[in-house]
């Protein structure tokens, strides 16, 4: 019987198994205010920053930056005993100005009045915000929920009356009373209000581990709190309810109480020309 060189046994004995590495796909624009979809083996615990964030059974996740998000962020992914790091570079944004003059004083310095409806009101769509289904309807991306002109971006300053207030936390589509409003994507619809004193007529859809869209100043509603929607479907008609100047679709995307930026995870808007790359 033949003997196997002694360094050879040792190699065999000491050696091994090879690692599987861990699977990660970020899909994104990594800038203030984005919405980021992950993909990593099923099963994973993901953290941010030493943070939890909510994995599906497939492996897939979301991440979210506010608008004043710092640079650098640390990404952890975990399974079956191995760990993959990951340093995510989060790129700073300018925002603009607007200034909005002919808003009813009202909405900019309410009466002492109302300030205990606002207060319930807050708690109200904060806890809309809460809801975190597990099957996240956003693999599938988002749509533009109603079509006309851009009239408003997110992050830029809002100057109310010769007020500063807090930043636009949206996109604003300006088109006429009675425009379609259709849900951005799949889901469940988490609030359906006929009369929240800033927004007006409100719809927030969530979609899965937290992601979430809101729809304000709507003229009407066609969704009541509890109704599946699927993506396309109508919701609501463009109006001009709440704290508004002019008929317009307030829209807006959430993960949880981060307030994100709903133009980071469509395309242009239908109809729209490209930009002329420089």
């Amino acid at each position: 019987m033949k003997l196997l060189p002694l360094c050879l046994v040792a190699a065999l004995a000491f050696a091994a198994p090879a690692r599987a590495e861990i699977p990660l796909k970020l899909d994104g624009k990594f800038t203030q205010g984005a919405l980021v979809i992950g993909r990593t083996a099923p099963g994973a615990a993901v953290t941010l920053d030493g943070k939890p964030v909510a994995v599906d059974s497939t492996g897939a996740f979301a991440l979210g930056f506010m608008h004043d998000a710092k640079r650098d962020w640390t990404l952890v992914v975990a399974v079956r005993g191995e760990t993959l790091t990951r340093t995510l570079a989060v790129a700073p944004r300018q925002y603009k100005v607007q200034r909005i003059d002919g808003v009813d004083q009202k909405y900019v310095e309410p009466p002492p009045e109302v300030m205990k409806r606002l207060e319930e009101e807050y708690f109200l769509v904060r806890r809309a915000r809460e809801r975190a289904s597990a099957e996240p309807f956003w693999r599938t991306g988002f749509l533009w929920p109603a079509v006309g002109r851009v009239s408003g971006v997110y992050g830029s300053q809002r100057i109310v009356n010769g007020k500063p207030l807090r930043p636009h936390f949206g996109v604003d589509v300006a088109a006429p009373p009675g425009t379609p409003v259709r849900a951005a994507a799949s889901g469940t619809v988490s609030l359906a209000h006929g009369d929240l004193y800033f927004s007006g007529k409100t719809v927030i859809v969530e979609h899965g581990l937290g992601v979430s869209t809101l729809y304000i100043h709507l003229q009407e509603l066609r969704v009541a709190t509890g109704d599946r929607v699927t993506q396309g479907q109508i919701i609501g008609t463009i109006g001009s309810t709440g704290r508004s100047t002019g008929p317009h679709l307030h829209w807006g995307l959430n993960l949880g109480q981060e307030y994100l930026d709903p133009a980071t995870v469509v395309g242009p808007m239908p109809g729209e020309k490209p930009k002329a790359k420089r």
